[in-house]
């Protein structure tokens, strides 16, 4: 083993010994060997400071939309009222959405005092029966009885007619989106209004 280590050791020592050199080269001179210019090395910072500095701040702004059913990839929150049409994100803790709770981002497409209806129509899953939602005579979405890995999926069922204050039905207009269409209105509260950025 020992002798394993030694050869391993000495293998590297050239690399070793060159490293100081090629953090000169890195740092500004102009080879190996040569005296550090100054002015490359600033002119380095120069580029190199703010774009980390940039990203460095921009990261955490940005949430990224990990979900086909959503027109973004990336999104920023945008504190403010939320209007129908406008993308929110929320935490969701459901046990189709895994063990752990996740941020989802959707669309507010149902608002408080809206007409909300669903009407159950015969699904092309042999015995069972879609949903579709209704906002205000406006087609939003069908729920499936069956999820894309075979899970069943029951849908909601609304107990009024009309959103209450304090709620919004999130949702897309994909197939195969996992929103209110399964879980309900989710509280406004819960929301924050959020920005496509890409």
């Amino acid at each position: 083993m020992l002798r394993l280590v030694w050869n391993l050791g000495r293998k590297a020592w050239p690399e070793v010994k060159l490293l100081p050199l090629r953090a000169a080269v890195a740092l500004g001179a102009s080879g190996l060997g040569q005296p550090l210019r100054p002015e490359q090395l600033f002119k380095a910072y120069c580029i190199v400071l703010p774009i980390g500095l940039l990203t460095w701040w921009a990261i955490p702004q940005v949430t990224w939309v990990m979900s086909p059913s959503i027109d973004a990839w990336a999104v920023r929150a945008d504190p403010g009222p939320i209007h129908r049409g406008d993308l929110v994100s929320f935490v969701l803790s459901h046990p189709l959405a895994g063990p752990k709770p996740v941020a989802v981002t959707k669309y507010a497409l149902c608002m408080p005092g809206d007409r909300l209806d669903m009407i159950e129509k015969p699904s092309t899953v042999r015995g069972a029966w879609d949903g579709w939602y209704y906002c205000n005579n406006k087609l939003m979405g069908v729920s499936k009885p069956i999820g894309r890995n075979g899970q069943r999926l029951d849908h909601y069922r609304p107990p009024q007619r009309l959103i209450p204050a304090g709620v919004i039905f999130v949702g897309s207009h994909h197939p195969s989106g996992f929103d209110s269409r399964y879980y309900g209105p989710v509280s406004i509260g819960r929301l924050t209004r959020m920005e496509r950025v890409l």
